[in-house]
């Protein structure tokens, strides 16, 4: 699947607070979204700051995205950091929901994806309390046991961030992985 054709049109996933990042000196997290979001995309798309705004390439816009065009953000309402760290000399790959939760067609997807391409996937869950979210995460991994491991491990150093986490495993000694991904 090529993504030399897509864009971002009216989907503003990235921008309405699920990532935490900071636009022109503001804060956008959970409940808070970036303040040039709007329903029809981006108010300032042709003048937007470079960092984070054009830098930034989600797993869908990736050139030759292996993404099928169902999984375009807003839709799968999943944002997915596409090869954002390694592990062991094998890419990994972060998956944020839009939302509370990946709904279960698109984590399915990424499940079989990171199997079928001997790609560890480390994925999150925004906390809800009192029905505000909270800023927190709970990280789930899929991949080797090894894998699995390791994360559980940084998930506690790290207090859960899971940048903080794949940081961590990218820094890591690369040791081949013993077996391919479990189920």
């Amino acid at each position: 699947m090529s993504s030399s054709l897509r864009n971002c049109d009216s989907c503003t996933a990235c921008c309405d607070g699920w990532l935490k990042i900071r636009i022109d000196g503001q804060e956008v997290r959970q409940g808070k979204p970036c303040p040039h979001s709007c329903k029809t995309g981006c108010r300032i798309y042709a003048n937007r700051p470079q960092d984070p705004c054009v830098e930034f390439v989600c797993g869908w816009m990736t050139p030759d995205s292996p993404f099928p065009e169902w999984m375009k953000p807003d839709a799968a309402k999943v944002v997915v950091l596409y090869g954002c760290g390694t592990w062991r000399g094998l890419k990994v790959d972060l998956a944020v929901p839009v939302g509370r939760i990946i709904p279960q067609g698109s984590l399915n997807w990424l499940r079989n994806h990171a199997s079928v391409n001997t790609r560890p996937l480390i994925w999150t869950e925004n906390e809800r309390k009192n029905g505000k979210y909270t800023g927190k995460q709970s990280v789930h991994v899929y991949g080797p046991p090894e894998f699995q491991q390791e994360v559980r491990e940084l998930f506690v150093q790290h207090a859960g961030d899971a940048m903080g986490i794949l940081r961590a495993i990218s820094l890591a000694p690369a040791i081949p992985p013993s077996r391919p991904h479990a189920a």
